[in-house]
């Protein structure tokens, strides 16, 4: 699978007072991916959620490369991972704009929730999806 990729700048409020941008941060950019992969394929996380599908993080990962500073623009690459069958699993690399420096690599997997809160396997529609970012060149 080709990898998604979005941007989103580092902003003055994700760094710490030494300028380098604040660890948590990282997840909020391993979500911007994930939200903008799945709007690439026409289903915004609200329209899965509206169809009575949550995707609550179950598990997360993030290994820091190099440092990312104020004022950087991120690549972030977004890969769903085909083998994961009972939820979700999303690979991310973020990336320096310009020089493509690797800072950072992770992963965070998803159970799926129904409206009535109990653990299910993904809903075709979702599978649909997948298999569709699955075959994008």
């Amino acid at each position: 699978m080709k990898p998604h990729r979005t941007t989103c700048r580092v902003i003055y409020a994700d760094t710490d007072t030494m300028g380098y941008a604040y660890h948590a941060n990282y997840l909020r950019w391993f979500e911007i991916g994930r939200t903008e992969l799945f709007r690439s394929v026409g289903l915004p996380y609200r329209e899965i959620e509206r169809r009575g599908t949550f995707l609550p993080v179950s598990e997360a990962h993030c290994r820091f490369q190099s440092p990312v500073r104020y004022d950087d623009l991120l690549i972030v690459e977004t890969t769903v991972d085909p083998k994961v069958r009972g939820g979700m699993k999303f690979d991310y690399r973020l990336l320096v704009e310009g020089d493509e420096r690797l800072c950072a690599t992770g992963y965070t997997r998803h159970a799926c929730v129904g409206a009535d809160g109990r653990v299910s396997r993904p809903p075709a529609f979702l599978m649909e999806a997948v298999r569709e970012l699955l075959i994008e060149d």
